[in-house]
């Protein structure tokens, strides 16, 4: 009935600049690119567009401004359950103390 549930697969950054390089060069479209290498083209596509943007030529953000975004959410969700903690030993405390 349905298609079969590809296994999430991790490609090196080299592999992906290959891929958007075949698929820049206007030889082959994105889809005939993916379909030559067992990748799906929403993958593939995705990855030119990334390299676009890292590029300048298309708005967004780039890929290290995604990494730096990514760190800075795992920090302030770290650091808002720190607080969490402290509010709670706090409030702990003072009841203790009464």
């Amino acid at each position: 009935m349905g298609k079969k549930k590809r296994p999430r697969r991790s490609f090196t950054p080299e592999f992906k600049a290959e891929i958007v390089e075949l698929c820049q060069r206007g030889d082959r479209s994105i889809g005939q690119v993916a379909k030559d290498f067992d990748l799906t083209e929403t993958a593939v596509r995705g990855w030119v567009r990334q390299a676009e943007v890292d590029t300048g030529r298309r708005d967004g953000l780039t890929s290290s401004e995604r990494e730096e975004l990514a760190a800075l959410r795992r920090e302030n969700r770290r650091l808002r359950e720190d607080v969490d903690v402290l509010k709670r030993a706090t409030a702990f405390f003072v009841k203790e103390t009464r």
